[in-house]
Parts: C-alpha cells; sequence; structure tokens
C-alpha cells in the first residue's frame, strides 16, 4: 500500500514537458489581454558598416552613420566599439521610443508554430544534448561509469561532503566566467552516479549542479554573454562594479554550499528525509545502483574510457573559454570522443553505432523539453507585449529614491527573466531602457548591471523557462519537488541580492 500512494503521488503532478507547454499557453492568452507596444530597434550591419534602425511596428528600416554621434543622438549609452567588434551583436531598444502598435494576438496555430520555431531556434544545444547522449551510451554499455563510480566510492567513503564542495565551487566559477548553464546538462549523467554512490539522492546532485551554475551566472564578474553586453549596452565598462559582484560570488557561494550540504547530511543520516525518497530505486536504477558490493571490474578498457571521457570536458571548457567555441563544436567534440571511446573499450563498428543512436534517444525528452521552454519568448515577441511590459515595469521604478529603486528594479529583472530567461537577450532589450534611469536617480550605471544580473540570476533558479526544466528531466525529478527543494535558498538570495545592491550603492 505505501508503495502504490508513493506512485499515486509522484504521477500526481505535472512532467516538466507538460509544465512548459502551460507556460507557452498564458503567455499566447497573454497577448489578446495586453496591449501590444514595442521600441525602435539599432543593429549594426557588419557587411554594410551601417546601423540599421528599425520602426517599433518593424514595418521600415532606416540606414545611418555607424558612428558615436549616432549613438549619442539615438540616446543609446554604448561606445562604438560595442558594436563594431560584436560585443553587442543583437538588435538594442532605443529608449524613449515606445508605442502602441497593431495587436497581434497569437492563436491556435501560432502557439503550434512557435513550439517548432523554438525547436529550430535552440537546434544547436538540441543536436548538442543528442550527440552528448550517444557518447554517454556508449561508455555506459562499456560499464566504465559504473566501474568508475564503485572505485570512487570507496576512496571517499567519508568525506563525501568534498563532492558536494567541488562541484559546486568549479561549476559556479565557469559560471561567473563564461556563463556556464546550457552546458551543464552534460554533468548529469556523469555525476548523479557520483552523489548516489556517495550516499547523496539525486537532487543534491541538481543543487550541485544547477544552482552552482546559477549562483556563478547570478554574480557574474567577467561573463561576456551578460554582465558584459549589459555593462556595454549601459554605456559603462564590464570592470565597474566588479568587485562588488565578486564578493557577492564568494558569499552567495558560501551561503549555497552550506544550503546544499545541510541538506546532503540530513539525507545521509536518514534516506526518508529525501524529497524524492520514493523515487530513489527507480533513480538509482536509472544511473547506477548506489550498491558498490557488485559492480564491473575497473578494467584497464574501462579506466582509458573515462579518461577519454574526463578530457573530452576539459577540451570542452578549453574551447568555451579560449577558442569562441559554441555548440557546434562541443557537437563534433562528443561525436568523435564517443566513436573514440567505442574504439578503446572494444566495441564494433555495429556496437558503436546502435548504442550512440540509443544514448541519444533517451535524451530526447530533455531536447524537446528545450525546445518548448523557447517557445514562450516567440509568442511574446510575435506577439509584440515584450515591449508594453518593459515600458509598464520601467516606469514603476521612475522617480523613486535611490535604495528603493534599486531594490524594485532587481524585482523587475525578476519578473523580465520569467519571460526572457537569456542573459544576452535579456541584457539588449532591457539595458538600453532602464540605464537612463539611472542618471535621474542619481546612482551609477553599473549599479542598473548588477541589478540585471542579481534579478535574472534569482528567476534563473525556478523558472520553467530556463534550463531548470530539462535539467529536472534528466535524472526524473518532478517541478513540485525542485520548488520544494530550492525556494529557501531563493528567497535567502534575494534578500542577499538586495543587501549587496544597498552595499554597492553606499560603497560607490
Amino acid at each position: 500500500m505505501p508503495e502504490e500512494k508513493a506512485k499515486k503521488k509522484k504521477r500526481g503532478f505535472l512532467s516538466a514537458f507538460s509544465v512548459c507547454l502551460i507556460v507557452v499557453v498564458i503567455s499566447a492568452i497573454l497577448t489578446w489581454i495586453i496591449p501590444a507596444g514595442s521600441y525602435q530597434t539599432l543593429e549594426y550591419s557588419v557587411d554594410d558598416n551601417v546601423f540599421i534602425v528599425t520602426s517599433a511596428d518593424g514595418e521600415t528600416q532606416t540606414e545611418m552613420e555607424a558612428t558615436q554621434a549616432t549613438l549619442d543622438q539615438l540616446g543609446v549609452k554604448a561606445k562604438l566599439e560595442s558594436f563594431l567588434d560584436e560585443s553587442i551583436y543583437k538588435p538594442v531598444s532605443i529608449p524613449g521610443t515606445y508605442e502602441e502598435v497593431e495587436k497581434a494576438p497569437q492563436g491556435v496555430g501560432d502557439f503550434l508554430a512557435s513550439l517548432v520555431d523554438g525547436t529550430m531556434d535552440g537546434f544547436d544545444i538540441i543536436f548538442f544534448i543528442f550527440m552528448l547522449g550517444g557518447t554517454i551510451g556508449i561508455i555506459n554499455y562499456i560499464g566504465a561509469f559504473n566501474a568508475g563510480i564503485g572505485a570512487l566510492a570507496r576512496v571517499s567513503k567519508g568525506k563525501e561532503q568534498i563532492i558536494i564542495i567541488a562541484v559546486t565551487v568549479l561549476i559556479a566559477a565557469a559560471g561567473t566566467i563564461e556563463g556556464f548553464c546550457e552546458e551543464t546538462v552534460a554533468l548529469y549523467p556523469v555525476l548523479v552516479p557520483v552523489f548516489l554512490a556517495a550516499g547523496f539522492d539525486a537532487l543534491t546532485a541538481v543543487g550541485a549542479i544547477y544552482m552552482g551554475s546559477t549562483i556563478g551566472c547570478m554574480f557574474s564578474t567577467i561573463n561576456p554573454f551578460s554582465v558584459g553586453i549589459a555593462s556595454y549596452a549601459a554605456g559603462t565598462t564590464m570592470d565597474t562594479g566588479i568587485g562588488m559582484r565578486a564578493i557577492g560570488l564568494l558569499l552567495g557561494l558560501i551561503i549555497t554550499v552550506y544550503y546544499i550540504m545541510r541538506y546532503g547530511r540530513k539525507i545521509k543520516k536518514d534516506p526518508t528525509k529525501s524529497l524524492i525518497y520514493d523515487q530513489r530505486d527507480e533513480i538509482a536504477a536509472k544511473f547506477a545502483s548506489s550498491d558498490t558490493s557488485n559492480v564491473p571490474e575497473f578494467t584497464t578498457r574501462r579506466k582509458i574510457a573515462l579518461i577519454l571521457f574526463v578530457v573530452i570536458f576539459i577540451v570542452m571548457i578549453w574551447g568555451l573559454m579560449t577558442q569562441d567555441w559554441w555548440f557546434t563544436e562541443l557537437a563534433e567534440l562528443f561525436i568523435v570522443g564517443g566513436i573514440v571511446i567505442g574504439i578503446v573499450g572494444g566495441l564494433g563498428e555495429k556496437e558503436i553505432a546502435r548504442e550512440f543512436v540509443n544514448g541519444a534517444a533517451d535524451l530526447t525528452g530533455v531536447a524537446l523539453i528545450l525546445g518548448v521552454a523557447r517557445a514562450v519568448t516567440i509568442i511574446l515577441d510575435n506577439g509584440r507585449i515584450s515591449g508594453t511590459i518593459l515600458q509598464a515595469l520601467s516606469s514603476a521604478v521612475e522617480g523613486l529614491s535611490p535604495v528603493i529603486f534599486l531594490v524594485l528594479l532587481m524585482l523587475v529583472f525578476v519578473v523580465l527573466g520569467f519571460f526572457v530567461n537569456s542573459s544576452s537577450g535579456l541584457a539588449v532589450l532591457s539595458i538600453p531602457i532602464m540605464a537612463p534611469l539611472a542618471d535621474v536617480v542619481g546612482i551609477p550605471r553599473d549599479l542598473i548591471v548588477s541589478a540585471y544580473v542579481y534579478g535574472l540570476g534569482i528567476i534563473t533558479f525556478i523558472t520553467p523557462t530556463g534550463i531548470v526544466m530539462p535539467s529536472l528531466e534528466l535524472v526524473d525529478v518532478t517541478y513540485d519537488k525542485w520548488l520544494k527543494f530550492s525556494m529557501p535558498l531563493v528567497g535567502i538570495l534575494t534578500v542577499f541580492g538586495a543587501v549587496m545592491l544597498i552595499a554597492q550603492y553606499l560603497f560607490a
């Protein structure tokens, strides 16, 4: 009876795919309710070396000389060099140009089209996920994961907390440096078995990986995709305010690591305290048994296969940080890596092909969820209400005292980040509009950038439009369990973000 009750409880909450679909439906409904409105946008044409200004209704385009004088004339407080070197590579909203436009409510056909367009828009990362799954399928078939995890569990016995600290800190470092977020999907099949073998549950692993990435991105120091683009769009430099963000990163990381370790210790002491205890056997069977008494022998072939797998990740990080690699190059890396690992593991051509395809198929749900999540932004843009939402929120914080303004502005970015959970996308959409408000209130513009990264980071912990839903799908954890696990930390970090903003203002 208890087992039947647990299974019913698990089925009681919506799947990640359904949650994302509901958010898309709500977004489509909003296009019928919220008035349509847009800003004029400015985009640099590399081929013609001119600025292209697109009208709010998107019907007319005007070419303007690509000079600093043009930017000053339009009120875009960014340096010309930021456009010329493509630091700012997306259309930028022009301050003071908001106007209502003809409504474009999104119907059933538009809703369905957004799902396709969202998937196509994210095809580079989706293909990468498939190639990652193929490589993991091969290494699982070889038995290298189970053998290696058994060995690791024996070595780390009694020192399991180090795993939480190491994983969270390393991923946070990658997050603050280069926005390591979507790439974390590659880590779950590798690290979840390690956490299970160490006596933790899968939720502890998700916490270390996803929360580590998010806290790093929330307190970005030199991440070019968030603080870089936002700083350029605000007309300031990326190093301005970096000291306070670095302090915030250190303190925020301590808070996050302690939060995860506290939960992890509780689970090790009493596994029934796990929020996903009813799924324990199911998750263990999916990844690898946490029983290390009966694991495959850690042969030389399996050791070499695991070493090669680690090398792939080292090369991936090197490519992202030094060679401007993106998902195309990462997919190529995993294609080659999977084949090489299969050969080293002693597999034949047919076995490599079969297990690569099977591994890719295992991540189909993850790939589809990612495409559906991207459909939200497409619906809002096609429905012409993104600009209206931005205009309403920016007007709400205008004319307030500096301290209240900063705290409310951070919360504005929390709301905007729910709908546009893209660091570069939200930066070019909102920062040109928000940055001039700093001059009105009388605060440095780098505080706008900090409010933006803090607000976006806070909502990224929980928004269904981000990478959290594909991450949960990978480990078969439902969204309600994640909310129950993460919301206390989100509340703590919201207060902490507000404190850091006020401190940055006082010491500016």
